[in-house]
């Protein structure tokens, strides 16, 4: 029997065809110089391989000549337009590739990625096939990581493609372009009649996309927030005392004020002068162990969120990273929803390749001398695949690819620890009426965090005290502070928030990020080695120019994106049709499309009044908005 096997990217159909091969294996060229066939005997199904790869999706869509003109048609006519799905001319080179291959064999066997894009790609590769044949067996591979247990694993034992996926993602594809197309067209052909730089520049575009404006909408109402914070004064009585020990000399421990804080000055004076020069009595003296917890397995979202804080990287650059460490397969497959481990992985044959490391082998090895505890369990289940973990030890990385692996390797021997353990005491006295408490640290076992450098968990040490007993505080007035001002977005902010409001998936999140940087809606703006996220004049015009339209859901809020989210996870649950998501998502973006068009002179004033400064102070540089494509379409 002869089998096609199509990955996803070459570097994947190379380590395939390594594993399954043991080396042993011929080498074809093809017409596209990034591709290349391997030839190889598989005894183990009494087959003969071929293994190729396409460059990502094969396939792009678009409307057809009546709509796909600037001006052809009007941009509402776009909701219901015919769209075309077709090869384009720099792939036309594999889909022959695979033409020519598929006429050769009996069985085709997808080896794309195991996620809802990777279904949908490989469709594209089966309608490719089955045009040379129709009658060709389809089956798909299913695995985790570039490893040879799961590669041999997913070639002995394969599945059926998931056509619900497929029709997911198909249907994600035709709104995102209907949708961003049409809002495109209209703020562009609009807008570049007002804006000079856009008048100026025939070829500027100011995109809308259904994801990319409500994660723009985030960072406009962050900034906002930020812009008028007015900071209010507050008072609270400061109580110490400050004794002499043998180990720590003269130490001051501050007690907190039960209060915490109040904003009238007169009830906080009123308070203190009741309390007069009393004496403060120990009420209660706890001591009880704590722990700090284990990290949870890494998911995708984490691992974004923990690269732009931790290593000062942009999300986008982080999964880029990261899916290059999976190909090379050094860690496993790095987009994935799952924060907890099957009962039955073998963590001890992963624990072991880790002691090899000169910074960590040691901890690696104490967790095979006892140390080991197993991972937690988190609330969140693909059904996919396992939490990224390091599938092998790499010892030639460098840079930040060394720095990623770093991470996703030292989390995953954290998961595998045990929680650090400490000795919290918790004093409560009374003063003069009032409740005041101070509470102490010993760290006993570090156990994770010897391993985990990136977090921390301090001692702080409290003196011995006794109930009953009495003492003179060293301090007790009053003092002032003032509310502080919040910080504008982060990437690792905005990460969370995307993730929490359902916009985009956690292999899509990076890209929606970058794109809004892209386009020039918002402005990276650095203090000390944190970055932050700034609209622009033209983000923050488009943004308040719609919510001054004040519709129920509005293009820059997370509402309408949620929803098209949860029916693409109904479509793939079989609970949804393709059909339908589409008519119900189209439905609601024709009828606010309406409510827009009607109400554009908003948009078009404010757009005008912060590119002219009447507005605020926005990030410089956003009057162009450059992406989308030549005809219209936001993405």
């Amino acid at each position: 029997m002869r089998v096609l096997c199509v990955a996803e990217k070459p570097s994947i159909s190379k380590s395939i065809t390594s594993i399954l091969s043991g080396g042993q294996f011929t080498t074809h060229n093809t017409q596209n110089k990034y591709i290349k066939n391997y030839e190889f005997d598989y005894p183990q199904t009494r087959s003969t391989f071929t293994v190729t790869a396409v460059l990502g999706h094969l396939t792009t869509n678009d409307f057809t000549e009546a709509h796909r003109g600037w001006n052809s048609c009007d941009p509402f006519d776009l909701f219901d337009a015919t769209v075309a799905t077709m090869i384009p001319k720099d792939m036309k080179s594999i889909e022959q590739n695979l033409m020519t291959q598929a006429r050769r064999c009996d069985t085709l066997m997808i080896w794309t990625d195991c996620d809802r894009e990777g279904e949908h790609i490989g469709m594209e590769i089966v309608r490719v096939c089955r045009k040379a044949k129709p009658n060709i067996q389809v089956k798909r591979a299913r695995f985790s990581a570039i490893i040879a247990q799961q590669i041999h694993n997913a070639a002995q034992h394969p599945v059926e493609l998931d056509r619900r996926q497929v029709e997911a993602v198909e249907a994600r594809i035709l709104l995102d372009l209907k949708i961003g197309s049409a809002f495109t067209r209209l703020q562009t052909l609009t807008l570049k009649n007002v804006l000079p730089q856009a008048a100026a520049e025939s070829k500027s575009v100011i995109s809308y996309g259904p994801c990319q404006f409500p994660t723009l909408g985030f960072v406009v109402q962050k900034y906002k927030l930020v812009k008028d914070f007015v900071p209010e004064n507050f008072w609270y009585i400061y109580l110490s005392l400050t004794r002499q020990s043998a180990s720590q000399g003269n130490e001051e421990t501050k007690f907190n004020w039960k209060r915490n804080h109040l904003f009238d000055q007169v009830v906080v004076q009123n308070l203190y002068e009741m309390m007069g020069n009393s004496l403060a009595v120990v009420t209660k003296v706890t001591n009880k162990t704590t722990k700090k917890w284990k990290p949870l397995p890494l998911t995708t979202v984490e691992l974004q969120k923990a690269g732009s804080r931790l290593l000062k990287m942009a999300p986008k650059k982080v999964l880029d990273i990261a899916e290059k460490l999976y190909q090379n397969g050094f860690v496993s497959y790095p987009r994935t929803e799952t924060d907890e481990f099957d009962s039955q992985f073998d963590h001890m044959s992963l624990i072991a390749k880790q002691t090899a490391d000169p910074a960590w082998g040691e901890f690696a090895t104490s967790l095979q001398n006892g140390g080991y505890s197993p991972p937690r369990k988190g609330k969140h289940n693909d059904k996919a695949h396992p939490p990224i973990h390091p599938t092998a030890h790499a010892n030639n990385l460098n840079g930040d690819d060394k720095r990623v692996y770093e991470y996703i390797a030292r989390r995953y021997l954290a998961c595998c620890s045990k929680d650090a353990e400490g000795w919290q005491t918790t004093v409560e006295v009374e003063c003069g009426g009032e409740e005041f408490s101070a509470t102490g640290l010993v760290v006993r076992e570090k156990n994770y965090l010897n391993v985990f450098i990136y977090d921390k968990w301090n001692g702080h040490y409290v003196p011995d005290f006794q109930e009953g007993e009495e003492f003179q505080p060293t301090v007790c007035e009053i003092r002032e502070g003032q509310t502080s001002k919040p910080n504008y977005l982060t990437e690792a902010d905005l990460v969370t928030l995307m993730d929490k409001n359902g916009i985009g998936t956690d292999a899509t999140i990076a890209q929606h990020i970058q794109t809004i940087v892209d386009r020039e809606y918002v402005i990276e703006r650095f203090e000390g080695a944190t970055k932050y996220l700034i609209p622009s004049t033209l983000g923050l015009g488009l943004v308040e120019g719609y919510n001054r339209i004040g519709l129920v859901k509005n293009v820059s809020k997370p509402q309408l994106r949620r929803e098209t989210e949860r029916r693409m996870v109904q479509v793939c649950e079989g609970t949804t049709s393709k059909n339908e998501m589409l008519t119900h998502s189209l439905d609601q973006y024709k009828e606010m499309f309406i409510l827009v068009r009607r109400e554009f002179q908003r948009v078009t004033q404010t757009v005008l009044q912060y590119v002219n400064g009447q507005g605020g102070n926005g990030g410089h540089g956003g009057e162009g908005g450059g992406g989308g494509d030549g005809n219209g379409n936001g993405g």
